[in-house]
């Protein structure tokens, strides 16, 4: 990890907080207490910054220095609102098309389906704020860069984005192995968000609930499901067959 990629110990990371960086996560140490602690987590609490406890070994992993128990790992880019993008859209008059991963954990796949999301013309990539991917310098490196060009939001969760989204008159779909549903047999050219979950355990109940329709790719191999980027790809361009660009 460069040294442009982080920022270490208590002070500092609260008055970066208060600048405005923009911050992907606080690794602090798992017994880290005291009053300038205390404060660096109210600022944390009233920033939304997600916090991860850590042991201390991972903590010098990244630096010997002072850290003081806390290292501020930073984010290549601007997370943006959901909720300002989704009337900036509509003003625009455009029928937008957002991508909601729900879950999922491997940089290269979050890489690649931001590559193809940017491709296609994808207005924004939801992710949660919590036990997920985020937008590290690896995942632009494998994203060829096109996380420096389409918004994504990190919410509370993609259960919430996707009611949000509901509300504003999207159509949500959920790329599942759990249906016979053709991925084909979808509308996507009215306001649209696709779900696409988790490597190992797919889209959770929850949200499953939550979507209009569900889609499946066929699979007619011997191996049950396909990589969650290459799904994502085939959905995405499905959107563009459908909408004629």
């Amino acid at each position: 990890m460069n040294k442009s990629d982080y920022i270490f110990g208590l002070r500092a990371i609260i008055e970066a907080i208060e600048a405005g960086r923009s911050i992907d996560k606080v690794l602090v140490k798992k017994d880290l207490n005291g009053d300038l602690s205390r404060e660096l987590f109210g600022k944390m609490k009233e920033y939304g910054i997600v916090c991860q406890r850590v042991p201390m070994e991972k903590l010098n992993r990244i630096t010997m220095k002072n850290h003081q128990g806390a290292i501020a790992l930073l984010s290549p880019v601007e997370y943006s609102r959901l909720d300002n993008l989704v009337p900036l859209f509509y003003e625009e008059g455009r029928v937008p098309f957002i991508i909601l991963l729900d879950g999922l954990t491997d940089t290269r796949n979050f890489g690649a389906i931001a590559r193809t999301a940017e491709c296609v013309g994808a207005d924004a990539i939801v992710i949660p704020e919590r036990g997920s991917v985020s937008v590290t310098p690896d995942a632009v490196k494998t994203s060829a860069g096109a996380l420096l060009h389409i918004p994504v939001c990190r919410e509370r969760s993609i259960l919430d984005a996707v009611r949000m989204l509901r509300d504003n008159g999207y159509k949500i779909v959920g790329a599942t192995e759990k249906t016979d549903r053709n991925y084909t047999a979808n509308d996507y050219r009215v306001p649209l968000g696709i779900v696409m979950g988790a490597e190992d355990t797919g889209i959770s109940n929850d949200v499953l609930r939550a979507c209009d329709e569900l889609a499946a790719l066929p699979i007619k191999g011997n191996i049950g499901s396909l990589n969650v980027s290459v799904a994502a790809g085939v959905m995405m361009y499905e959107v563009v067959r459908q909408r004629g660009e």
